[in-house]
Order: structure tokens, then sequence, then C-alpha cells
């Protein structure tokens, strides 16, 4: 039987740099770092707006998050989880499918 190597040989701190973490370069990691954000920081906008029109269609249905969660096909936890925001418990993805089920489509435009 073969052994696995679990050993842990370096953590890295919250709120460092993983790229100078890696070995890159100090203007290479921190321009990299930034782009990186910025791209969290989108994906986190499109998901919170998604997540709001979902929230605001539970609403104006007066639904209650069981029978929400039945007709969005998910558990009322996963409704919960909607309108509380929690960006990093959903794809885009699962969202927009979400959104289509209550009849709404969702139109990307880039700039």
């Amino acid at each position: 039987m073969n052994k696995i190597d679990t050993q842990v040989r370096h953590v890295t701190k919250a709120g460092a740099n993983l790229f100078a973490e890696l070995g890159f370069a100090p203007d290479d990691a921190k321009r990299y770092q930034a782009e990186s954000r910025e791209r969290i920081e989108h994906t986190l906008a499109i998901k919170e707006q998604l997540m709001g029109e979902l929230a605001s269609w539970i609403k104006a249905s007066h639904l209650k998050q069981d029978e929400a969660a039945e007709i969005l096909h998910v558990t009322r936890p996963r409704v919960s989880d909607v309108i509380n925001k929690k960006t990093s418990k959903f794809t885009i993805d699962a969202l927009v499918d979400m959104l289509a089920r209550v009849g709404k489509s969702v139109t990307v435009v880039i700039g």
C-alpha cells in the first residue's frame, strides 16, 4: 500500500500576496494580485446583482422561502443563502438558471 504524503510544508498567511509567495518578481506579483482582486470583485458584483433580482422576485411574489425553493428547484436553505447574498455558495450559472425558472432572462453586455 502506498503512503500518501500529506505533510504541510508552507502556509500562506491571510492577506499575503500569493503571487509573491509563488516566486513571481515583485512588480509582476503586485500586478497579478491587483488584476485578480479586480476580477473577483467583478464576479461578486454580478452574483450580488443576480441574487438581488431573485430576492426581489421572491418578495414581489409574496412567497415563503419553502415555496420559492420548490419553484427554483433548490432547498429552502439555498433560498436563504440567495436572500442573504452568500455569493460564495453559488456560481453565476446556478443563479442564471434560477432566474430562468421564474421567467427572467439574463442579458450580458460587454463594455
